[in-house]
């Protein structure tokens, strides 16, 4: 376009009864969003006023370091896969059904002989401190208030056994095996002891990653964060309480050297269930059968393991056939609305985890950010279920949803 083009369109924007249309109600928002008690920008400065999920997000953004919210934004490479995690739910439709008494509903799902009144789970999220001063204990206690299962992960700020003190109840534990198996049997143990039933160990990072997002918010950030994160690997370790009293020389939570046979290793070491976290191809879903794993996780780390370009809900339908209901299957990514966590039981998902929706609510408004986060997709979700004449959670199968064409 030549400059007196890009004049002449300026001007006819100027003019543009649309444009002035379109100003006055964003200025219609901000005035609203003032006068509920959020901001001018229209971003909640209340998590009762959230609408959904994603109104957290710009309330983390604003309330966090531009690091630490980097950390939480990040994807690898150019974020595709991240992106496929959210934009994969629109490759499946609802069908819903009518005329079904659907004046009650039941949410709750069994996992490993517990029974909890959600689908929804609170996936490992590391270093939860740099989002809240609170971190895990607030998420804990935030689970505990709205009978939430929390994952805990290995690189968290507090302690699994205060972790579990606040939940009121035991967590399951996220491992990073090491690539010292004397390090990794000493955390295992001390999760046991702990009182953890559930081993959730990840599997989708054997040789690191290139987060370039979260570099590109490193460089907006001005702040001298050397006692965090420069320095040597050991100061890292420091700062997170479950390798207290262990020597983390040239330990590695990158471990390429593992493989199936990890699996026994994994059994030989404890009587917690053993559950596999990052599972995406039917292939390595069958193995997991074979070689005795307790339950699997679908996940991609939420686009942050490898740049595959696939959403986790796209991997999903063959993974549920490969396993053929003999384990339960869960999964993570993307997860944004009840409606994903319905249509991952629709294709045979046993429950849902969360992670980026929950510490959004986590870094704007501590436990109550939590709360609401979990108390919106549940309500989405039992909406969801009644307009496609679900009552139960077992009631919501294959014949709910339909691949777009």
């Amino acid at each position: 376009m030549s400059i007196r083009s890009r004049r002449e369109f300026a001007r006819f924007l100027a003019g543009s009864p649309l444009l002035a249309s379109t100003l006055a109600a964003q200025q219609d928002v901000a005035s609203f969003s003032s006068a509920r008690g959020g901001s001018a920008s229209g971003i909640i400065t209340d998590p009762k006023d959230a609408l959904s999920v994603l109104d957290f997000e710009a309330a983390a953004r604003q309330a966090l370091p531009p690091a630490h919210f980097g950390y939480l934004a990040t994807g690898v490479d150019d974020d595709a896969t991240l992106q496929a995690n959210r934009t994969g739910y629109q490759q499946f439709q609802l069908r819903p059904r009518r005329m079904v008494d659907v004046s009650q509903t039941d949410l709750s799902v069994d996992l490993f002989g517990t029974r909890w009144e959600t689908p929804v789970v609170m996936s490992p999220v590391g270093s939860q401190r740099a989002f809240h001063p609170d971190g895990e204990i607030a998420v804990a206690r935030a689970g505990k208030a709205k009978r939430t299962l929390q994952i805990l992960s290995t690189a968290t700020t507090a302690s699994i056994e205060e972790v579990t003190a606040a939940a009121g109840q035991p967590v399951w534990y996220q491992l990073y095996p090491t690539t010292n198996w004397a390090v990794t049997e000493k955390l295992v143990k001390r999760a046991e002891a702990a009182g953890s039933r559930v081993l959730v160990v990840t599997t989708d990072l054997p040789a690191g990653r290139n987060t370039e997002t979260a570099e590109r918010f490193k460089r907006l950030d001005k702040r001298q964060c050397s006692l965090c994160h420069e320095g040597s690997a050991t100061t890292y370790f420091k700062r997170k309480p479950m390798f207290d009293s262990i020597d983390m020389s040239g330990t590695s939570f990158f471990t390429p050297a593992m493989t199936w046979d990890w699996v026994k290793r994994f059994r030989d070491l404890t009587k917690m269930k053993v559950v596999l976290k990052g599972i995406v191809s039917g292939e390595d879903a069958a193995l997991c059968v074979k070689y005795g794993v307790d339950g699997l996780i679908v996940s991609n780390h939420g686009g942050r393991a490898e740049e595959s370009n696939r959403g986790t809900i796209e991997c999903l339908p063959e993974v549920t056939a490969a396993v053929n209901k003999r384990i339960p299957v869960l999964l993570d990514g993307g997860i944004r609305r009840g409606t994903d966590v319905f249509k991952a039981l629709a294709l045979g998902a046993r429950a849902v985890c969360i992670g980026r929706p929950y510490a959004w609510g986590l870094g704007a408004f501590g436990q109550p950010g939590v709360e609401r986060v979990l108390d919106i997709l549940r309500g989405e979700l039992t909406l969801v279920m009644k307009q496609c004449g679900a009552r139960t959670v077992a009631e919501i199968t294959a014949a709910a949803v339909v691949a777009r064409r």
